[in-house]
């Protein structure tokens, strides 16, 4: 059948209550799938990364905004070592991690309902257009950001607004998914795209490391220019690897036109439509809540990596910007591969197995914290390995128990289960932090809730495959 075409929409699945619904993947099946729909929509995931990669993670947050040029003067003098100078940084540190958690409950609270409303009224691929360019404004805007300690609190804001502008994109980027894949290939189409992803954060990193030994091409370093000049050239870059998508995957008509209502009254339909979740669709219902506690686990990952490298293990600069360039190739590559083993054993056993992975290789980072370099070095590419085979397959776990026509809705309620746990990362980081007064502590908060997560997913079953 061509791409242009109608979907056979006959195959219904059986959830565990003996409803029945037909799954928008069920829809796919005889679809002749162009390759290059595929690729352009891997290639949001490579045109965003930067964001993750060298905005949140490994180079402007753990490289400019979370060290001492944005402490006081008087408090910076006193250097390494010194308990005043170390105590401002993890203040720093837990700043990042309370911004962090406000974006994740204001994602919490809209994500469900934009996502509901993209399936009635069928603009899935406009506002993935619209958010994607909020984000892409709020990195310009970290230019503006100086080397001073007034300017902190506008820097995490905008790293926190750009947060929330890149989930509800991703809400309606990861419902696009059922459009350009098949049940037999849906955990490789995940894969590839969450692969592209980290591989595009390899090409960004280097693209730094160029800049930086070539000692910023003669641009003064005052008032932190090189890395406001980063944000820039990162807003660049998703502005151009983000058009693909807009042009080659079709927009999908509006799906369910009779569920048009209000933005507030959108908030009643919500919850009928989660009493009907778990009514009709239950393996879908029990996923998403477990996976909100998961994922979070996997975001502090990332999320704080780079702070754990530069202010636990003594990172310079050169040393972080490697550290991450190994990070994705090492994810990216087995995420690719991971696909594969999600197509044939099934989404849950991947994600289970990179879980407790997870588990280990954190619990031992901390632990032999002073066994120096090394320790980060092999700990956290272990780390690495599994966070993203864990992701991928989340995305395609959800995707095979969807109901149809309600992608965008069950991806902005798995955007909003997640944010709705998404205080349990940054608020352990943060609250370990204060308690012990170091940051090391604040890998033990995100271990925790990794492994909470992997003991709820045992209790969640995979429909048959």
């Amino acid at each position: 059948m061509r791409d242009d075409q109608p979907a056979p929409r006959s195959v219904p699945v059986t959830a565990n209550t003996g409803a029945v619904a037909a799954v928008g993947l069920d829809l796919q099946e005889g679809r002749e799938i162009p390759r290059s729909q595929v690729f352009a929509w891997a290639l949001w995931d490579w045109a965003t990364q930067p964001f993750n990669t060298v905005i949140l993670t490994f180079i402007f947050t753990a490289l400019y905004l979370t060290t001492d040029v944005f402490l006081p003067p008087e408090v910076a003098a006193l250097g390494e070592g010194d308990p005043v100078y170390e105590a401002g940084l993890a203040d720093l540190a837990s700043g990042f991690g309370w911004a962090s958690f406000a974006a994740g409950l204001l994602i919490a609270i809209v994500a469900p309902v934009l996502g509901q409303r993209s399936d009635a009224t069928g603009h899935r691929k406009r506002w993935l257009a619209v958010n994607t360019a909020l984000v892409v404004v709020c990195m310009a805007l970290l230019f503006f950001v100086e080397a001073e300690p007034a300017f902190f609190l506008l820097g995490v804001s905008l790293v926190a607004l750009g947060s929330v502008f890149n989930e509800i994109a991703g809400v309606n980027y990861n419902a696009m998914l059922v459009q350009v894949s098949t049940r037999s290939t849906v955990g490789r189409v995940s894969g590839l795209g969450w692969g592209f992803g980290y591989l595009g954060g390899i090409v960004a990193l280097v693209l730094v490391v160029i800049a930086y030994s070539f000692d910023w091409f003669g641009l003064p370093q005052d008032d932190g220019l090189p890395f406001r000049l980063v944000a820039v050239g990162c807003a660049l870059w998703t502005t151009l690897f983000a058009l693909p998508i807009l042009f080659k995957v079709p927009e999908l008509p509006a799906g369910r036109p009779e569920r048009r209502v209000g933005f507030f009254a959108s908030y009643g339909l919500l919850l009928r439509d989660v009493v009907a979740l778990y009514r009709d669709s239950r393996p879908t219902f029990w996923f998403l809540l477990a996976s909100a506690v998961f994922r979070d686990g996997l975001a502090g990952v990332f999320a704080f990596g780079a702070v754990i490298a530069n202010q636990v293990f003594g990172f310079g600069f050169l040393e972080v910007v490697a550290f991450g360039i190994a990070a994705n190739l090492v994810a990216g590559v087995s995420t690719i591969v991971s696909g594969r083993f999600d197509d044939r054993f099934g989404a849950r056993a991947v994600i289970l197995t990179a879980l407790a992975g997870l588990v280990v290789a954190g619990t031992a980072v901390f632990l032999l914290r002073d066994g120096g370099d090394i320790v980060f070095w092999v700990g956290g590419l272990i780390l690495c390995l599994f966070v993203g085979p864990a992701q991928a397959a989340s995305r395609s776990f959800l995707a095979r128990v969807t109901p149809a026509g309600r992608e965008g809705e069950i991806f902005g309620l798995y955007a909003t289960t997640g944010r709705a746990a998404s205080f349990l990362s940054p608020g352990l980081w943060a609250l370990f932090i204060g308690i012990f007064g170091a940051t090391a502590f604040g890998i033990l908060g995100i271990v925790l809730v990794t492994l909470v997560g992997f003991v709820l997913l045992l209790l969640v079953k995979e429909p048959a495959r």
